[in-house]
């Protein structure tokens, strides 16, 4: 009886033991890329299989433009210094947005957004969502907020094979991300939604006119101190 009990029980035992070893290199992970560069993403290695190549030059902070620190942040979350990983009004928003037929909107925090680049799968599911939630959690609690930022701007899409401030800057503009200005910061960060599809330099109209919005609400940014939290 005893030998049949242990039998039954193993499967489970098994299955604790993934889940504390899952545990313990999320904490691992998210503690060592607190100091070191994230080098690769999941994606970056979907889009090299699909043929687009890997251009990924890593930057710290002090090197990348206030300009589009602001920018960013104007564009993709405005409360990113006051929330704590999550923006319950934009989630609320884009729920409504979505029950409504509209354009589909995800409401996601530049937190969930460096959470899902540096640690997680691009594939959209519920499981997914559910771990870049844990995840975003973590790098709220390990990580001060121009970390967050700092492997976000490190990381993110921003064009064909292009990936992180550093190569964007240099291949939009033939600059590095530092010299950066104010429309250019912003032509950067109004393709964020469509880094394959829009360019940053020789832009459409819809991007221009994305561009001249963000140029505005960066002023609002500043000047309302909604980007102290990464600003020196």
């Amino acid at each position: 009886m005893a030998a049949t009990a242990k039998k039954r029980f193993r499967p489970f035992r098994l299955l604790l033991q993934i889940c504390v070893g899952l545990f313990i290199f999320s904490i691992v992970s998210v503690a060592v890329h607190r100091f070191v560069p994230v080098p690769f993403t999941f994606l970056m290695f979907q889009r090299a299989f699909e043929g687009h190549g890997i251009d990924h030059r890593w930057v710290p902070m002090e090197k990348i433009s206030d300009h589009l620190k602001v920018a960013v942040i104007a564009a993709e979350d405005a409360k990113f210094c006051s929330h704590q990983g999550f923006d319950l009004d934009a989630i609320e928003k884009a729920q409504k947005n979505n029950a409504r037929g509209r354009k589909v909107r995800g409401g996601s925090t530049i937190s969930q957004q460096t959470a899902k680049n540096a640690f997680l799968w691009p594939q959209r599911s519920w499981v997914r969502k559910g771990v870049e939630a844990y995840y975003t959690g973590l790098i709220e609690l390990m990580w001060p907020k121009e970390r967050i930022l700092e492997v976000y701007l490190n990381s993110i899409e921003w064009g064909p094979g292009i990936y992180g401030a550093e190569s964007a800057s240099r291949h939009w503009f033939g600059k590095s991300a530092s010299e950066l200005s104010r429309s250019e910061a912003s032509r950067l960060a109004a393709i964020l939604p469509s880094p394959l599809k829009w360019k940053a330099a020789n832009s459409g109209r819809y991007v221009k006119r994305r561009s001249n919005a963000i140029v505005a609400n960066s002023r609002v940014v500043k000047n309302g101190s909604l980007a102290e939290c990464v600003l020196n």
